[in-house]
């Protein structure tokens, strides 16, 4: 697991070896072990290493054997053994024990296309010395973070947009479609960041660049809902334990110490249950709690970790997080509204001080159908039997009443059609609301990128309506989201985290699973908790699904009010120009009297301290224990 980072310019002028150093500085959390860098003309490489696999010869950057091909790679390459052994026989010399030394032969062999034997997690960057071409690659669900930005004169790249932002000639600047969304679906989209010029290598995408032409990305995977009417329930229930028992064997292979978060829930518990039955000894497991009864499943952790005999860990999260924000604007990279954010953070911490991998029940809803929301939009499908034509007054009429009226959105959200209806469950503002929000300036520029519209043509037909949400959602709330709040909270604290439950074979089975054996009879997740009932207690099965929610809207009315207000209400945000302050008084006044908005003020308090930090100030490292190590040097064609 490593931060990557590197300068490619076309015109052929030196990179210099503190301009990727100094970016590879800014990353040291993602890589405490160890640090390289490789110089030759207009092109420099770096990477901050944890050490996981391969400890004593898996130094990066990596090289073939003429040293005309090179690698920075960031993840994991879980099938690697045998990759190891098949370049092996067709004759590539081999000179450590580390996955990422299959990268550069594998690109020997097939190119772009190597992309396509490998089974794991990865964000990587190949430069071909002979070409003068660069590839960039990302594994196919997006659990792994990679930025570009690119012009005629050439590319910059880094897991983190902190390193690219403290470049020569990249300017700090908002992207309106970036903020849009965020206000939408509290992240920042799969294919833009929040910095106008700085964009993301999508999920399950290759891009190639060259000084001759622009750079080429092309997509190598999707998953494709085809059911398997042949199978019975039985058969599918086998085969999916039996993918699942190799996933967690596969994403258990290190050489450091692996733990497991645990929440409680069927998937984190599965995930435990299956490394209990693979492992002799005791794994250690962590927990979060609060000391809100409704947010805290402390308990069901517990029970769980007695039921398999795991060497557990937890901790009660209390509103203090004032103390943290700092922390948290800084490892989060980009603004973000997704609360659960901040007890992430602290389990990795947790976990931080006694091992360097966990593995995480992440992904199990999306490839399974988990979320209370599909059942939801089963239900809602009904309005659909009401003509359009009265639902559409209806709407109108809910669009006339006076904001904050009881049943206004409903009306409104019933006026909706098909995948429209669905996604306005999942935005947090709407259009009318972000006009309040923000100030004339600022909205116009979120008026010309609408959010939703963009979203809705994400939103392709399927055998089955569950199928096209799913799909949604694996390709857009998974990676934006879940996987960008896991990323960067477990790196904070130099931990790397492992789903099994998206091992890409797993999800591709799971597409082949009928719509009737995901959602049955009011059962989210059927197939899954069938499968699971020979691993996992009834118990932990049946309990009614929690979530990882975090009682921030009453912190909000308390240790944190003065915090927010401070900060929403300051001359500093005023100046900013972004928020209307008698709508942001009244949106802190409603949270205060009852009403629950600590996402949309958590979403603002995240904006404006990303613009703190990022736009109002040049972009330094804050002060860390970790020592950097000196590290390798790699200039030209030889070893300094």
């Amino acid at each position: 697991m490593c931060g990557i980072a590197g300068i490619v310019r076309w015109t052929e002028e030196p990179v210099l070896e503190h301009e990727i150093r100094s970016m590879c500085d800014l990353m040291i959390h993602r890589g405490p072990d160890d640090q390289g860098v490789y110089l030759s003309g207009g092109v420099g490489l770096g990477m901050r290493r944890l050490s996981i696999i391969g400890l004593e010869s898996g130094n990066q950057p990596m090289c073939n054997e003429d040293r005309t091909v090179w690698v920075v790679f960031n993840g994991e390459i879980y099938n690697y053994a045998a990759l190891r052994e098949q370049l092996a026989q067709r004759g590539h010399v081999l000179r450590t024990t580390s996955d990422t030394e299959c990268l550069v032969h594998l690109y020997e062999e097939h190119g772009a296309g190597l992309v396509d034997h490998l089974r794991g997690m990865f964000a990587f960057a190949i430069w071909d010395t002979k070409t003068r071409q660069l590839l960039l690659a990302r594994d196919r669900l997006g659990i792994k973070p990679l930025y570009y930005t690119c012009s005629n004169e050439g590319v910059i790249f880094a897991s983190e947009i902190k390193p690219i932002l403290q470049c020569r000639g990249v300017a700090p600047a908002l992207d309106w479609q970036a903020v849009g969304h965020l206000f939408a679906f509290l992240a920042t989209p799969s294919s833009t960041s929040i910095v106008s010029g700085i964009k993301k290598l999508e999920p399950a995408r290759v891009a190639v660049a060259s000084a001759d032409r622009p750079m080429r990305i092309e997509r190598y995977w999707d998953v494709r809902f085809a059911p398997d009417e042949t199978s019975s329930e039985a058969e599918l229930v086998e085969r999916l334990r039996a993918l699942l028992h190799e996933s967690v064997a596969l994403h258990r292979v290190s050489d450091v110490p692996v733990g497991a978060f645990l929440s409680g829930g069927i998937d984190s518990s599965s995930v435990v249950a299956t490394i209990a039955a693979q492992h002799p000894s005791p794994v250690k497991t962590f927990s979060i709690g609060f000391e809100e009864s409704g947010f805290d499943e402390l308990a069901y952790a517990r029970d769980v970790a007695r039921e398999f005999g795991t060497d557990h860990y937890d901790l009660v999260l209390r509103p203090d997080v004032i103390r943290i924000v700092e922390e948290l604007t800084w490892y989060l990279d980009e603004p973000f509204g997704d609360t659960s954010a901040i007890p992430t953070y602290m389990v990795s911490k947790l976990a931080g001080e006694h091992v360097k991998v966990v593995l995480t029940g992440d992904g199990g809803d999306e490839v399974f159908a988990g979320y209370d929301r599909y059942l939801v939009e089963d239900r809602e499908r009904g309005y659909e039997s009401v003509p359009r034509a009265i639902r559409r007054m209806a709407a109108a009429a809910g669009s006339a009443l006076p904001e904050g009226t009881r049943g206004k959105r409903f009306l409104q959200h019933v006026g909706l059609d098909g995948h429209r209806r669905y996604l306005d469950a999942l935005t947090m503002f709407r259009a009318d609301e972000l006009r309040r929000l923000f100030r004339p300036d600022a909205f116009e520029q979120l008026s010309r990128h609408d959010a939703g519209t963009a979203a809705e043509r994400e939103l392709r037909p399927g055998h089955h309506w569950l199928d096209a949400i799913q799909h949604f959602d694996l390709n857009n709330y998974l990676p934006d989201d879940i996987l960008t709040k896991v990323d960067r909270m477990t790196m904070a604290h130099s931990v790397e985290a492992r789903p099994p439950l998206l091992d890409h074979r797993l999800v591709e089975f799971a597409a082949t699973v009928p719509a009737r054996f995901r959602l049955r009879d009011g059962t989210t997740k059927y197939l899954f908790k069938q499968a699971m009932r020979a691993v996992v207690p009834d118990r932990i099965i049946d309990r009614q699904k929690q979530g990882f929610a975090v009682p921030l809207a009453k912190w909000l009315r308390g240790d944190l009010a003065t915090f927010a207000r401070d900060i929403l209400l300051s001359d500093r945000a005023a100046q900013r120009g972004l928020f209307n302050l008698r709508q942001v008084e009244r949106l802190l006044r409603l949270n205060h009297h009852g009403r629950d908005l600590d996402l949309q003020l958590w979403t603002m308090l995240s904006l404006e301290l990303w613009c703190r930090r990022f736009l109002d100030q040049r972009v330094a490292a804050p002060r860390r224990a970790h020592s950097p190590a000196v590290g390798n040097i790699a200039i030209a064609a030889g070893l300094s």
